[in-house]
């Protein structure tokens, strides 16, 4: 299946993936199966409510850890199917294994997807000389553009300044999603590199604009996604005093998402406006009374109303 890249809504050489991204969470039915049609009903109601310019799909908030090979390439078909090319669509494809990486880069590739996003190899801690290796490789393997996710938190380690610099010398590595939050060394790289840089923290896609960041890859944008292009609009075109007070009137919902797992507070969200989400898979648990308590109020706080 080919595509048309240049179509999608919001995306030109500076901002390769647009503006505004949305790490999907994967709909799951009661029984805890793939949700295909539900899949397509939240896609396009991201793309076409929430106005975002597109799609993560099997990352970390897509539960990627416990979905099949399967399950991901017919998400990336399904979602296709209900977007066309009103939205791109980047595959989670990175694991801490550099062929089985490989493997879903090629599968996402073959299914549709626009880009990838690839993940630091987590829990076995290769130097960096093993990143540089992960990362070109798996970038030489298809010809879609490639997204780095740098998240020490999770990961146990950095994608270090030096490293950022050295793998940007690859056609096919783009963008960054960024969660390791080190504005100073990240402006360096930004001066250094053509990279895209878009905030991996809902509440940070001000101060990563301010240093020459283009977007968000973000959790609650799937309520609030809208508004998040009228902040990053706002910052683009001078208005600066708009831009912060969205930024101050959103703080509660791109905090508050992240109370526990975001994908859990996220698929609470959705069911409870009656949208596409169903259960979590195993090891995470649904969200309790409580927790979707604090979540409308967090949603309210912030102007949202968690209404079906």
């Amino acid at each position: 299946m080919t595509h048309d890249h240049r179509a999608a809504r919001g995306s030109d050489a500076r901002r390769p993936f647009g503006r505004v991204i949305t790490a999907m969470v994967t709909p799951f039915r009661p029984d805890g199966s793939l949700d295909a049609d539900g899949a397509q009903k939240l896609a396009a109601h991201l793309v076409d409510v929430q106005r975002n310019d597109a799609l993560v799909l099997s990352g970390t908030g897509g539960e990627s850890p416990t979905t099949s090979e399967a399950e991901k390439e017919t998400l990336i078909r399904v979602v296709r199917e209900a977007i066309g090319d009103r939205a791109r669509i980047i595959a989670g494809v990175g694991t801490n294994d550099t062929a089985h990486t490989v493997e879903l880069a090629r599968a996402a590739e073959k299914a549709g997807a626009d880009g990838l996003l690839v993940v630091t190899p987590y829990y076995n801690k290769p130097p960096q000389a093993g990143l540089v290796r992960h990362f070109t490789t798996v970038a030489g393997e298809t010809g879609l553009p490639v997204m780095l996710y740098d998240i020490p938190h999770r990961s146990g380690i950095p994608i270090a300044t030096e490293t950022l610099i050295r793998v940007a010398e690859h056609p096919n590595i783009v963008a960054v999603k960024d969660a390791k939050s080190d504005l100073i060394a990240s402006s360096t790289v930004l001066a250094s590199t053509d990279l895209a840089f878009y905030s991996g923290e809902d509440a940070g896609t001000l101060p990563w604009l301010s240093i020459g960041a283009v977007g968000v890859v973000g959790t609650s944008t799937h309520f609030v996604g809208a508004r998040t292009q009228e902040l990053i609009a706002a910052f683009e075109r001078g208005d600066v005093a708009e831009a912060l007070r969205l930024h101050r009137q959103l703080l509660p919902i791109y905090t508050g998402i992240f109370r526990t797992a975001g994908t859990i507070l996220v698929k609470a969200g959705l069911n409870a406006m009656g949208l596409p989400a169903g259960p979590v898979r195993s090891p995470l648990v649904d969200a309790t009374e409580d927790e979707t308590a604090q979540l409308r109020a967090d949603c309210l706080a912030a102007g949202v109303t968690l209404a079906a």
